[in-house]
């Protein structure tokens, strides 16, 4: 199981105190912004600490190929709305692929992007029109994992079928993957409960091959909410045993599984959900 969650990047470590907090969550793998998501300020890679993270990374055998990175959510590809809302995305969406090509990583999870009530279809039309801009000439040799929506306000990806037309019309798909969030697709209709099914239907219409990251998280809304609100393992309204059997399911054992999950009594709780993952015994960790 290659199991990790989102991680910091601040300090005088940077990067290098990423690493130790996976290792004191017992992760193989982790997450990262490589800034802050809400904004556009960027420390240069020469201050991040990247080759000894890599060294401690080697010294605990995480691999640097699962290690993923999370585009800012200040990008939005789908606006039409704003014109130089779409041009900073683009923008910033190449420095970041600069960056994540800088450092190594070579998953960049994307959320699609939100249509702002311009409709669906003009939605999906930018998006591509954004993602060939960025991909043009990058050279950036990772994907980026396009990641599954739950459908909150406008935003697009929220279906397989969504997903699948972004890659299969972009002029550069060998560049894309997705991000399967269980969360999401829970709160986008999508029932959990024989996962296997889940996965038949996304390798019929995307295949499996494209599947490069799993956001592992409970949901605290029902299915079909369309709310997109993460819960703790066990907690929500996925439930453990469902969230475990996708940890270990043996069809996407090589792809990379984060947790996402929210703080308790602004504590991180992953070192307490990976060893109940690791031990497939849930622990209400609220407690």
């Amino acid at each position: 199981m290659i199991i990790g969650s989102h991680v910091s990047m601040s300090g005088k470590d940077m990067l290098l105190g990423s690493v130790k907090e996976a290792l004191s969550y017992g992760a193989n793998t982790f997450m990262f912004y490589t800034g802050a998501p809400q904004n556009t300020r960027r420390k240069a890679i020469s201050e991040l600490k990247v080759e000894e993270a890599k060294t401690l990374m080697k010294e605990n055998n995480i691999d640097l190929k699962n290690v993923v990175v999370h585009a800012p959510y200040i990008i939005n590809l789908a606006n039409t709305v704003k014109e130089e809302t779409f041009e900073l995305a683009v923008n910033f969406l190449k420095q970041e692929l600069q960056r994540c090509q800088d450092i190594g990583t070579s998953i960049l999870v994307l959320h699609p992007g939100s249509h702002v009530k311009a409709g669906e279809e003009v939605g999906l039309q930018q998006i591509i029109k954004g993602l060939n801009e960025v991909l043009k000439d990058t050279p950036y040799q990772g994907k980026i994992a396009l990641e599954t929506m739950a459908g909150k306000g406008s935003e697009l990806g929220k279906t397989f079928e969504e997903i699948n037309y972004l890659i299969s019309h972009c002029d550069y798909p060998e560049k894309l993957g997705v991000c399967l969030d269980t969360c999401h697709i829970h709160d986008a209709g999508y029932d959990l409960s024989n996962f296997d099914v889940i996965l038949d239907e996304f390798d019929r219409i995307i295949g499996l091959d494209r599947l490069l990251v799993v956001h592992l998280n409970d949901s605290k809304n029902v299915q079909g909410a369309h709310k997109d609100r993460h819960a703790n393992l066990g907690l929500g309204e996925i439930g453990f045993d469902i969230l475990n059997g996708i940890a270990h399911n043996e069809r996407i054992k090589d792809v990379p599984k984060i947790l996402e999950t929210p703080y308790i009594d602004g504590k991180a709780p992953y070192k307490e959900e990976i060893d109940m993952l690791k031990n497939q015994e849930f622990r209400n960790i609220e407690v």
